[in-house]
């Protein structure tokens, strides 16, 4: 059987309830008498082993390696602001 978190809408009172899956989402809190809700969360997501696939969204290794060496002036930082000198006051 799972366990379910329920949290009462009338005094935010919050415990978990072994029960079936056919139980209602709807209860009453022990607690005060008022409604109480099933709380829904997310599934966890676990990523094993070395990394992403080549599939997804990123540069394959022979792309990254060529804007390398070409020294892309997209991926060096601006510096032009830094070393210019002042402008002379009038």
């Amino acid at each position: 059987m799972p366990t379910y978190e329920y949290s009462c809408l009338d005094c935010s009172h919050e415990y978990e309830k072994r029960e079936g899956f056919e139980a209602p989402a709807l209860q009453q809190c022990p607690s005060c008498g008022g409604t109480a809700r099933r709380v829904i969360h997310a599934a966890p997501i676990v990523f094993k082993g070395s990394g992403f696939y080549i599939t997804d969204n990123r540069k394959s290794a022979p792309e990254a390696e060529a804007e390398a060496k070409t020294g892309d002036s997209a991926s060096k930082p601006a510096t032009a602001g830094r070393d210019a000198e002042p402008a002379a006051a009038s």
